[in-house]
């Protein structure tokens, strides 16, 4: 059975109370058991920390055995290094998931220094981003 990870980076978890006009209003969990409807046939695990260093610590444990990761990495897209020196160092591939577009927001925004070591970015499609990144990495 192939094995995909969700990992949400910093304020995701606020998702369905943050920002409703950007980011809706439904929450990540209740998305998250949509998913594992959608695709039952899969293991679809799901993690979120507000803090960089879990984020790392996440992306090295599962980055040489699963088969594919799903990361939004919420803020630190557009300035971690860690995060994307982390993406770099691991086997599985990584698709960058955001769920409004980054690049008609904010100017920094358009920025990802994650994304470069990503095998593909999705944005601005809602939460059902996470499952064409899913749909894409069942492919692979």
């Amino acid at each position: 059975m192939k094995q995909i990870q969700i990992i949400n980076g910093p304020n995701l978890n606020l998702l369905g109370v943050r920002e409703p006009e950007i980011y809706g209003t439904q929450t990540f969990e209740d998305y998250f058991l949509e998913l594992k409807k959608e695709f039952p046939d899969y293991s679809i695990h799901y993690y979120q920390s507000n803090h960089e260093g879990d984020l790392i610590d996440i992306l090295h444990k599962v980055g040489f055995s699963y088969d594919g990761i799903v990361l939004n990495a919420g803020a630190y897209t557009h300035y971690s290094y860690a995060l994307a020196d982390a993406i770099k160092a691991i086997k599985t591939p990584v698709i960058e998931v955001h769920i409004s577009d980054i690049y008609a927001r904010e100017g920094f925004r358009a920025t990802s220094v994650t994304g470069v070591n990503c095998i593909k970015i999705i944005s601005g499609k809602g939460l059902s981003g996470y499952k064409e990144a899913i749909e894409e990495l069942i492919q692979k």
